[in-house]
């Protein structure tokens, strides 16, 4: 009984297993924050009812989760789950308004937060201000890593950097 007692300790604090998927590559690789992991994955019915939240000057100009560059000025989105890069359709479904945003990043990880949006996606989403919202999040389909390198460069261009 002694032994089943300490393989029983042990396990308890071993934590989470990490989840195994077999061939992950890249941004599909689980994840762990705060000790819980994620498993990214492609979900072509992705429609999800929640909090949106927004980030922006604390990471202008860093790296995402899949190596773009943030700009909080331009429209993009971080997601736990669904690939890198991809595009949502995000409603707020307090005012109406609708916008079709580039899930380049990981997040949110604060509690009760389905998708984090880049400050001018909350503009154009209406809850800059308010600072959250409740949005419908729907996946549409897997974006093209080459069209984001062309919009960037376009984007600085115009920006005159």
């Amino acid at each position: 009984m002694r032994s089943l007692s300490l393989i029983v300790a042990v396990v308890a604090c071993a934590g989470t297993p990490k989840p195994s998927v077999a061939n992950a590559r890249g941004t599909m690789k689980p994840y762990q924050v705060h000790g819980q992991w994620y498993v990214p994955k492609d979900d072509p019915h992705y429609d999800e009812v929640g909090i949106a939240s927004w980030y922006g000057p604390q990471h202008q100009g860093r790296p995402t989760a899949d190596g773009e560059i943030f700009d909080m000025r331009r429209p993009s989105a971080a997601h736990k789950t669904l690939p890198l890069p991809s595009i949502v359709e995000v409603k707020n479904l307090e005012n109406g308004r609708k916008i079709r945003v580039r899930v380049n990043d990981r997040g949110p990880f604060a509690k009760g937060r389905i998708i984090d949006l880049s400050r001018e996606a909350a503009d154009q989403l209406g809850f800059l201000e308010k600072g959250t919202a409740k949005v419908r999040v729907r996946y549409i389909g897997r974006a093209d890593r080459a069209e984001a390198d062309i919009e960037a460069r376009a984007y600085a261009e115009a920006d005159g950097r």
